[in-house]
């Protein structure tokens, strides 16, 4: 900040009137009873003193004449309503002003000048303004708008994408994926189950509706469902040992046969537990024999 000046002097010529006879250094017209200025001590008409000896005006760089008020400041001269805000015009003779680049600039517009300019507006943010600072720029706090909706972000959270920031609403209708279940726009986290994006917590259990994420599951006729209720309520009983057959784990392969399933570790003789996958066997009734027990 510019130190503020106060300090001006008032400059005038003293003009005198002499009765005894005299003559201006200049014109040498006779100054009898006439008013004039003594210039280093010599006598001078006022017309004369004004054209010789007058100092020119800062401003409008005419003679400040006797009869005008003269100002000066560090080596200058103004008639006092030539002494003015460079910016504003605003009077300054009377009031404290601040000098910059050979300016003479009044106090408000001297802090608009050192102010930071907004990044938006390009007008000067002045000292008690609200403001912004984001990456390296200044903006007024009504400059710093959502670029989708052009409202004010105010206080509150924004999002960043590349050069343009966005308030958390348009950028969710804009680029954030939609819940197949919800609806709702998923802002971090998510699933992605056969390229369809759900919530964490919607892609649950279609019968008990545990959240699935990061757990075992299983899909019948586009549901999805946990293993215990898969187990319990969707998949087929094996012949042999009664169990559920799931998929998982051991009982991954099953075989079938007449309407039944068999775990493949299950699917085995009736009386010699020979294992039957991939081999020959009879079928007697309920029970299935390979082919050295079923000719007995």
């Amino acid at each position: 900040m510019y130190p503020v000046s106060i300090f001006r002097a008032f400059t005038c010529p003293k003009t005198e009137k002499m009765s005894a006879r005299v003559q201006c250094s200049y014109c040498r017209e006779d100054l009898g009873g006439r008013r004039f200025v003594r210039n280093e001590g010599r006598p001078t008409c006022v017309r004369c003193h004004t054209k010789f000896c007058a100092n020119s005006c800062a401003e409008c760089h005419r003679p400040i004449s006797v009869e005008s008020k003269e100002l000066n400041h560090k080596g200058r001269y103004w008639h006092e309503d030539c002494f003015r805000c460079a910016k504003c015009y605003k009077p300054l003779a009377k009031e404290p002003f601040t000098t910059k680049d050979e300016r003479i600039l009044c106090g408000k517009c001297c802090s608009r000048e050192e102010a930071p300019r907004c990044h938006t507006c390009y007008k000067p943010i002045l000292a008690g303004t609200e403001s912004v600072e984001y990456k390296g720029n200044s903006f007024h706090d009504e400059c710093f708008t959502c670029c989708h909706c052009k409202r004010p972000m105010a206080s509150q959270s924004f999002i960043a994408k590349e050069s343009d920031v966005y308030c958390s609403p348009c950028y969710d209708s804009k680029f954030a994926k939609i819940c197949v279940s919800c609806k709702k726009p998923i802002m971090t986290g998510g699933v992605n189950y056969q390229g369809q994006p759900w919530h964490g917590h919607c892609f649950v259990c279609s019968s008990c509706s545990k959240p699935l994420a990061g757990s075992s599951f299983t899909t019948h006729k586009d549901q999805a469902f946990c293993v215990d209720c898969y187990k319990s309520t969707v998949a087929k009983k094996c012949s042999g040992c009664q169990m559920a057959i799931t998929g998982f784990g051991k009982g991954v392969n099953v075989v079938s046969y007449d309407g039944a399933s068999w775990h493949e570790y299950c699917f085995n003789c009736k009386q010699c537990s020979l294992s039957l996958a991939n081999k020959p066997f009879i079928a007697k009734g309920r029970d299935i024999l390979c082919s050295d027990c079923g000719d007995k």
